[in-house]
């Protein structure tokens, strides 16, 4: 058997040409084979100072954001409790104004002093009742109707359903009736 001649032989290539470090770059390979054996370690030091500042950075962001997770789990882990004591608590409120007819009543006495019961230990808890006087604000209000009135328009006339805020977050936008532009005027 003969070989054949007529295909040129297949070139191994310069190996220093053709490595390519973990960004897929070969000019820096060709830069740095061009410097010296010392400059080439310093080259090497300083691309290592670099991701060793870099990963210090990220673990120091990854640190102060988990606390601040940290610290918003322990502000609002009740959140999900209060919020379905809320229904409980209106409908507590329907039955102090059925039993308000008579005041002296031992029935009524008992259910104030749960009332006063409940209003602390929301307060304890961080909750504050959002407050349904002036003008209606669609962050913190729920309108649930209008009705034509002498106030100007905007403004809250009375509250549906209580609203509340755990701390800075809205547990539950107060539901109010608004007024409406006085159709007499128009």
């Amino acid at each position: 058997m003969q070989q054949d001649d007529s295909k040129p032989a297949q070139e191994i290539p310069d190996s220093e040409d053709k490595i390519q470090d973990p960004t897929g770059t070969t000019q820096e390979n060709q830069a740095t084979a061009e410097l010296s054996p010392m400059e080439q370690l310093e080259a090497e030091v300083a691309k290592w100072k670099e991701l060793s500042l870099r990963t210090a950075a990220e673990m120091d962001n990854l640190r102060k954001r988990t606390a601040r997770e940290r610290e918003d789990a322990i502000r609002y882990a009740n959140q999900r409790l209060l919020e379905d004591l809320l229904p409980v608590i209106d409908n507590f409120e329907m039955g102090m104004q059925a039993a308000a007819q008579d005041t002296s009543s031992m029935i009524y006495i008992g259910m104030d002093m749960v009332r006063k019961q409940l209003n602390e230990f929301l307060s304890n808890q961080g909750i504050t009742e959002i407050s349904t006087e002036g003008q209606f604000d669609p962050n913190l209000h729920d309108a649930v109707s209008q009705e034509a009135s002498d106030q100007p328009e905007g403004t809250i006339i009375r509250t549906a359903r209580r609203g509340f805020k755990l701390r800075d977050r809205l547990l539950r936008p107060a539901s109010v009736v608004v007024s409406a532009p006085d159709s007499d005027s128009k």
